[in-house]
C-alpha cells in the first residue's frame, strides 16, 4: 500500500483524528496531508482544495495511489468507517477489529452507533484540543439535557463492553472502536464533563496511548485560533468568557 490520509486541522477536526489515530496505533506507514480549515462555504480554499482530491468535499479521506479504479485513478476512500474497513481488509496482520467474533460485532456495532448518534455532543460540546473549556461544560451540562443523554449512553455502552472484555480497553487490546472514540474522550476531557470513575480510567488509558499521545501533540503545537471553531473563546490566549 502508499497511503495518504488528507485531515483537517487536528485540533478541531474529530474525524480526522479517528483514522489518525488508528494507522499511528498500528504503524501503518503512510503520508499525512493536511489541508487546513479557512471556513466550510463553497467558496472556502478548504473546499475547493478538497474538491480537487475528493468528491465528497470533506475531511478525511484516504488516498491509496497502489491501488488503480476503472479509469485508472487511484483509489479514493471518504468515509471513516470504509478507511477503518479498508484498512482491515488491506492489513490483515493486524487486530484493528477483535479476533472474537461476538466481540467483533458488538465493536462494529458501536462503532456505526458513534458514526451516526451522539447528535447533542457533537454539537455542543465540539472537539478543540488544548483549551480548558470547563465553565463552558459545566454551563452546558447544566441547560442541555440531550448532552447528558448522549453521555449516560456512552457511559453505559463503554461499561458493557469493558465489562465483556476485562479491559483495559474497550473490547479488550486497543483496535478501531478505541481509535472510533478517541475524540470523544476529547470532548469529554476538555469540557470536564462529569463522568464515573470507570469511564475516567478508561480515557486516562485512551490519553496515555502513544497513538493518541502522538496526536494530542501534535495537535496542541500546530493548533491555530479560528473563530468559527471557537464557540467559546475570544482569542487564542483568552480563557472561556464567564
Amino acid at each position: 500500500m502508499m497511503i495518504k490520509l488528507y485531515i483537517g486541522n487536528p485540533n478541531y477536526s474529530s474525524w480526522s483524528m479517528r483514522a489518525g489515530v488508528l494507522l499511528r496505533a498500528f504503524c501503518i506507514v503512510h503520508d499525512e496531508i493536511l489541508i487546513r480549515f479557512d471556513g466550510f462555504d463553497a467558496n472556502s480554499t478548504f473546499k475547493s482544495e478538497v474538491k480537487q482530491i475528493g468528491a465528497t468535499g470533506t475531511v478525511p479521506f484516504l488516498v491509496d495511489t497502489s491501488v488503480q479504479d476503472r479509469h485508472d485513478r487511484a483509489l479514493i476512500i471518504t468515509d471513516t468507517l470504509s478507511i477503518v474497513e479498508y484498512i482491515a481488509e488491506t492489513c490483515v496482520d493486524h487486530a484493528i477489529w477483535p479476533k472474537d467474533r461476538a466481540m467483533r460485532a458488538k465493536a462494529r456495532n458501536l462503532c456505526a452507533e458513534m458514526h451516526s448518534g451522539f447528535g447533542a455532543l457533537r454539537q455542543h460540546c465540539m472537539m478543540n484540543i488544548g483549551p480548558d473549556l470547563s465553565r463552558a461544560g459545566a454551563l452546558i451540562w447544566r441547560d442541555q439535557a440531550a448532552v447528558r443523554r448522549d453521555v449516560a449512553r456512552i457511559e453505559t455502552a463503554w461499561a458493557d463492553m469493558l465489562d465483556l472484555s476485562h479491559g483495559p480497553y474497550l473490547a479488550g487490546d486497543f483496535c478501531a472502536l478505541d481509535a472510533y472514540f478517541a475524540p470523544v474522550v476529547m470532548r469529554l476531557k476538555y469540557h470536564s464533563l462529569p463522568v464515573t470513575d470507570q469511564s475516567q480510567i478508561y480515557m486516562a488509558k485512551i490519553c496515555e496511548h502513544p497513538a493518541v499521545r502522538d496526536w494530542v501533540s501534535g495537535a496542541v503545537a500546530s493548533a491555530e485560533f479560528l473563530e468559527f471553531e471557537e464557540p467559546f473563546r475570544l482569542s487564542a490566549n483568552d480563557p472561556e468568557p464567564v
